[in-house]
């Protein structure tokens, strides 16, 4: 554009008609989602929408719609036209880690794929003439690295290891934001569903192949898809900022995560993974299987949020019960 000072780090489009400040905005809100379709970010959406919100939803192909905008993280890029109509931003977008092995060119995509999209989104937001007052970023319960016995708040140190460092940088990246808008960091766990790192568990165990994993007794923070989506709705109407565990109220032990899963399913619950066998799998085995972390959702108990599914075994019986299925 002409008369502008260097390239911007997001596409120039027509702004939108002005928003009313945020004292005066009324519900429902306009929430620009990235990672919409999604395993988390489709439950998240039929949420949203069942609210009475507008969801709006970044694409990395051409839009089809009008609540549809293009986005590329890998170049940095947004259609300025969707932070400028938007409310509030939700991103959800990241490379999963269920996919093993992570070899050195998919942990660079882990990485990247979650820094080059908060950093694109934040600076957008900091770089808008009416930036939305709330940025919603994703994250991940593996901050804590292994600290078994440990009851891990908000507060909790960092851990060690590759993931922790990847939610260091994905956090950071996230506070680019202007400070008038509120921004958290969700780090969540586990979550329980037909998607993300619980498809191969649900999968070796309807095959009969359920098994205890390493000794069975690390902390495996858990959230069930219902609630996570139910959590980020809460925090978007809430007061809280900076970051919030989203991981269930109840710790469990993986070999509960695993028994209660061949209990749903029905099958066998005899066979053991040995932990020689997962440090195979490097930092995957070490990080996703092995590391013990007992998150405790501190925040959003003392703000006043209720988990429809208090226990693994409620979690999982919710999404993989007969009765569920039917």
């Amino acid at each position: 554009m002409p008369g502008v000072p260097g390239p911007r780090r997001y596409s120039d489009h027509p702004r939108s008609q002005p928003r009313l400040v945020a004292a005066a905005r009324p519900t429902p809100l306009r929430v620009l989602v990235s990672g919409a379709s999604g395993f988390i970010g489709a439950e998240l959406c039929r949420q949203l929408e069942a609210d009475g919100h507008t969801v709006l939803r970044l694409v990395r192909r051409a839009p089809t719609g009008p609540n549809e905008f293009r986005w590329s993280p890998s170049e940095k890029t947004v259609d300025a036209a969707a932070i400028e109509s938007a409310d509030a931003v939700i991103n959800l977008a990241g490379a999963t880690t269920g996919r093993i092995p992570w070899t050195r060119a998919y942990k660079r995509e882990i990485l990247y794929s979650r820094v080059n999209g908060t950093t694109t989104l934040a600076e957008a937001i900091r770089a808008s003439s009416n930036p939305p007052t709330i940025f919603l970023n994703g994250s991940a319960v593996g901050y804590f690295g292994d600290q078994p016995g440990v009851s891990l708040d908000e507060s909790g140190a960092k851990g060690e290891g590759f993931l922790s460092d990847v939610v260091q940088a994905w956090e950071k990246a996230a506070h680019l934001a202007p400070p008038t808008t509120r921004v958290v960091t969700f780090r969540t766990g586990l979550v329980v569903g037909h998607g993300g790192a619980f498809t191969p568990l649900a999968l070796l165990t309807r095959v009969g192949l359920g098994a205890r994993i390493g000794t069975g007794r690390q902390n495996w923070p858990w959230i069930s898809l219902h609630d996570e989506a139910a959590a980020i709705r809460h925090l978007l109407t809430s007061s809280l900022t900076g970051v919030v565990n989203l991981a269930g109220p109840t710790p469990a032990t993986s070999v509960q995560v695993t028994r209660a899963l061949a209990t749903a399913l029905r099958r066998w619950h005899l066979l053991v993974v040995p932990t020689f066998a997962l440090r195979l799998l490097g930092d995957a085995g070490e990080d996703l299987l092995l590391t013990s972390e007992k998150v405790v959702p501190a925040k959003l108990l003392a703000d006043g949020f209720v988990f429809r599914d208090a226990t693994i075994e409620k979690a999982v019986a919710a999404e993989f019960s007969d009765a569920a299925r039917v």
